[in-house]
């Protein structure tokens, strides 16, 4: 499988490191407009270049990392080198299939798909969604994705939604661990220790309900006892609005999405 990502910038770049987590460089072309910031790929096998009709001819998968409002522009220009053997996946957050297909050959499977940058350490949740694209072609891309971690196949009207969870879901969860480590340190922890106790308990939360498959509420409810601490202070986080904050800040992230 000879994989193409068209666009480099932080997201492109973390599907690139995900992927020479599981296989050789040589299997990647990566391009950008100025190979300047991602030449140190070379080292690692990776054909670096500013050349992307050469990266769709040498290619199977061609991911398009790129912004918005340039891919379709992109994309257009780049239709005529498509072949019947090539698998086009946007990853640009609100760009419709039906558009991606007005911009590329009509025989070519498309694909949209919703990583994110855990995808660097091989640990993004990936949604994919298609129209018309075959069951191969499906089956090449979620192949593709599962090397950066774990994919989940959803209807095209939710991909906004999986922008939010999943695009998006890192950086809230990042703030979340922020306010833990700025809290281990007012109870005693120095910044270093509290932020490795902090990271090392979000990721085992993680594992648990991954492994266990239950809801979060379930795995709550065997951590807390009688007047006990942890009850204590979950009752005292919702009193000042800890649930609803997410909630509200997410639902106005996807609102964000709807504007645009």
């Amino acid at each position: 499988m000879k994989i193409a990502i068209i666009g480099t910038g932080n997201l492109g770049l973390s599907i690139v490191e995900g992927l020479l987590t599981k296989i050789d460089g040589s299997q990647i072309t990566a391009t950008d407009r100025s190979t300047k910031r991602i030449d140190f790929l070379k080292d690692k096998g990776v054909t670096v270049s500013t050349d992307n009709i050469a990266a769709i001819k040498n290619s199977d998968i061609i991911i398009f990392a790129l912004k918005p409002y340039v891919i379709l522009t992109v994309i257009d220009e780049l239709k005529e080198y498509f072949t019947e053997k090539h698998v086009v996946v946007s990853v640009a957050a609100g760009v419709a299939i039906t558009d991606l297909e007005k911009h590329a050959a009509p025989f070519v499977n498309i694909f949209r798909v919703m990583p994110n940058v855990a995808a660097s350490v091989a640990q993004s949740a990936s949604c994919i969604s298609r129209n018309m694209a075959s069951d191969a072609a499906l089956n090449k891309v979620a192949e593709c994705f599962d090397l950066i971690g774990s994919t989940i196949i959803v209807r095209e009207d939710l991909m906004e939604s999986a922008t939010i969870l999943s695009g998006c879901g890192p950086a809230f969860v990042l703030r979340f661990i922020r306010a833990m480590v700025q809290a281990g340190i007012q109870i005693g922890f120095s910044s270093e220790m509290a932020t490795q106790i902090a990271n090392q308990t979000v990721k085992g939360a993680a594992e648990i309900l991954l492994a266990n498959g239950n809801h979060p509420e379930a795995e709550i409810d065997k951590v807390t006892t009688p007047k006990g601490v942890t009850i204590t202070g979950l009752n005292e986080m919702e009193h000042y609005g800890f649930s609803a904050a997410l909630i509200r800040g997410m639902l106005t992230a996807y609102n964000k999405i709807a504007e645009n």
